[in-house]
């Protein structure tokens, strides 16, 4: 299944060895799904994903829209603008994709590490396909979609980090997007940091408290 592009969908793109996860993760700990991006790549995050990896196996695709040709997981309408029917229909995809790596390497399901257009798609899978992950790390994510659905997110633990200073998501609607997944049932931290939409250190120090937490 190395460098396997996936038929039912033909969506995402696993490319070669180092970025598909060749053994179960060590210790029993999920996978990280990494999701990057607008104009990044199955490359942008692997950095960041092994740093925080420790014995994870990493899932890397690649969005398969494009945006004046730069890769994104689903299309915007413009700036913080997005086309919610492709928002559904790419998070569905995107679900059924982590479904066939989950048979194919035999993964539990992954904890979701994503950044922008990558965190979006992320929290909407959370919402309309929570058996599909975890639990989330969404960097710099607002609210996916128009009609939110009621998932159970029972059980399942979101960091989501935000940027006070962030020209491209208001603060305000990553809080509302907190909230809908506190009312769901999912237990959410919510960070704020002193920076724009960027990503900074404090967001690895963040997700390596969060993932290394013990309960």
């Amino acid at each position: 299944m190395r460098g396997l592009k996936w038929r039912a969908t033909d969506a995402f793109l696993t490319r070669d060895r180092s970025h598909s996860p060749d053994c179960p993760p060590a210790g029993g700990q999920p996978p990280l799904l990494l999701l990057h991006g607008t104009g990044g790549d199955e490359n942008d995050l692997l950095p960041l994903g092994q740093a925080l990896a420790l014995g994870r196996a990493l899932i890397s695709p690649r969005g398969q829209v494009l945006e004046n040709g730069m890769p994104r997981f689903f299309r915007g309408l413009a700036e913080g603008a997005f086309d919610f029917d492709d928002v559904r229909r790419r998070g569905h995809e995107l679900a059924d994709f982590v479904a066939a790596a989950r048979v194919a390497y035999g993964l539990e399901a992954p904890v979701a590490l994503g950044f922008s257009n990558g965190a979006n798609i992320a929290a909407a899978m959370l919402l309309l396909r929570p058996e599909a992950l975890a639990g989330a790390i969404l960097l710099r994510a607002m609210v996916p979609l128009d009609t939110v659905p009621k998932p159970d997110l029972s059980g399942k633990r979101v960091l989501l980090v935000s940027g006070r200073a962030d020209p491209i998501l208001p603060l305000e609607n990553a809080r509302r997007l907190a909230d809908l997944l506190r009312t769901a049932g999912a237990e959410v931290q919510h960070e704020t940091l002193a920076t724009g939409h960027a990503l900074a250190q404090d967001d690895l120090r963040l997700a390596t408290a969060w993932l290394n937490r013990k309960d």
